[in-house]
């Protein structure tokens, strides 16, 4: 069960820094959420501004890096830990 877990933790983080590598800012608008549900974002964010997710230099690789230590630490468990 521990190797699966660990597994997945690896691919996701190998995931998300691919996904960093292609996708330089994020931004996410707050009218799709629907016209009322918008208005109230609005309201308390004061104004029409939106959330911008901005990758930094530094996360692609380290996301990357990360994520093949754990997925090569997950394949090297021992057996015993299997069960």
């Amino acid at each position: 069960m521990w190797r699966s877990v660990f597994l997945a933790i690896g691919v996701t983080f190998c995931i998300l820094g691919l996904e960093c590598l292609v996708v330089d800012e994020a931004v996410l608008a707050n009218t799709a959420l629907g016209s009322s549900a918008a208005a109230a974002m609005d309201a308390v964010a004061g104004g029409g501004s939106s959330n911008q997710i901005k990758t930094e230099e530094w996360m692609p690789w380290s996301f990357l890096g990360l994520g093949s230590v754990i997925i090569l630490y997950s394949i090297t468990l021992p057996k015993r830990f299997q069960s």
